[in-house]
């Protein structure tokens, strides 16, 4: 199954309180948000991050996430992704890092991009469009200006676990009613 997951912020201490997530510390977000994503992550899964992974990390603390986290894992970069550039960092957790990807299922495109895009591939031939950067904020304004076929995966909008694509596409034919 494949599943996807945007700005974790894994270490990033401030976005706890920017964000309001319920968490005393970064230490227990961390752990909170690793046991969220392997109580449905199978190690077969396939989970799509689109971006801020880690925030304030290291390219070794990054690759001690990405050895706690089951599936194989997939890259959009965000803004944040300073630890790719960090010696320590070992690349070959990620099956591959990408600005932008795009695949079909079912006859359907989908569009993962770390930010909002107005407009995206086959956006007139009923795409759909994942993305994260916005957090919990603007959701009925991004709504109305993307329409219903823009999903956002972040995990502040998600109960901080990633969403499956079964999910997304229950959200978007919920929207069309």
């Amino acid at each position: 199954m494949k599943y996807f997951i945007s700005d974790t912020h894994f270490f990033h201490e401030n976005i706890i309180n920017f964000c309001n997530r319920p968490f005393e510390d970064v230490t227990i977000m961390n752990q909170t948000l690793i046991d969220r994503w392997n109580a449905v992550i199978g190690q077969k899964d396939e989970v799509y991050i689109l971006g801020d992974f880690v925030v304030r990390g290291t390219g070794k603390q990054a690759n001690e996430i990405l050895m706690q986290l089951n599936g194989k894992k997939y890259l959009i970069k965000g803004n944040h992704e300073y630890y790719l550039d960090d010696p320590e960092f070992e690349s070959s957790y990620f099956e591959w890092i990408k600005d932008y990807y795009s695949f079909k299922y079912n006859k359907k495109t989908f569009v993962l991009f770390h930010y909002p895009i107005l407009e995206w591939h086959n956006f007139y031939n009923g795409s759909i469009h994942l993305y994260g950067h916005v957090h919990h904020k603007k959701k009925e304004y991004l709504q109305n200006i993307l329409g219903r076929r823009a999903i956002n995966v972040g995990v502040d909008v998600n109960n901080f676990s990633p969403i499956s694509l079964d999910q997304v596409l229950t959200i978007v034919k919920s929207r069309e009613k």
